[in-house]
């Protein structure tokens, strides 16, 4: 009984071969408060997108983190900046900007890609 794939479930591991990191760069580069993000949860607990669809702000600052760009495109878009969350940030962290500069990152990167 050697098989201890249980202690790694597949959803938590980072794959380091395709880690694209030019997105958390860039966010951490214009909102550098990012950096400080404890994962509280108290962005997601007052979310009003989140009160009405699955929409998870901790989560994109997990997948942002893991540099999973696909799932962080089809997420934000949930998003309605009403800016409940940068209201009760402990650390006074600007996600709605997060949010803006995501979309307009995976645009510049999705651009960069069609044109290459």
């Amino acid at each position: 009984m050697n098989d201890l794939s249980f202690l790694k479930p597949a959803s938590r591991q980072i794959d380091f071969d395709n880690f694209d990191d030019r997105l958390l760069l860039y966010v951490l580069k214009y909102e550098p408060s990012f950096f400080t993000c404890i994962s509280c949860g108290g962005c997601t607990a007052t979310c009003s997108a989140g009160n009405l669809t699955n929409f998870n702000v901790r989560k994109i600052g997990l997948w942002l983190r893991r540099g999973e760009t696909e799932k962080l495109s089809e997420e934000i878009q949930k998003c309605m900046f009403c800016g409940k969350c940068t209201l009760v940030c402990p650390r006074d962290i600007n996600i709605r900007n997060v949010i803006l500069l995501i979309k307009k990152r995976i645009a510049m990167l999705k651009n960069e890609n069609t044109t290459a």
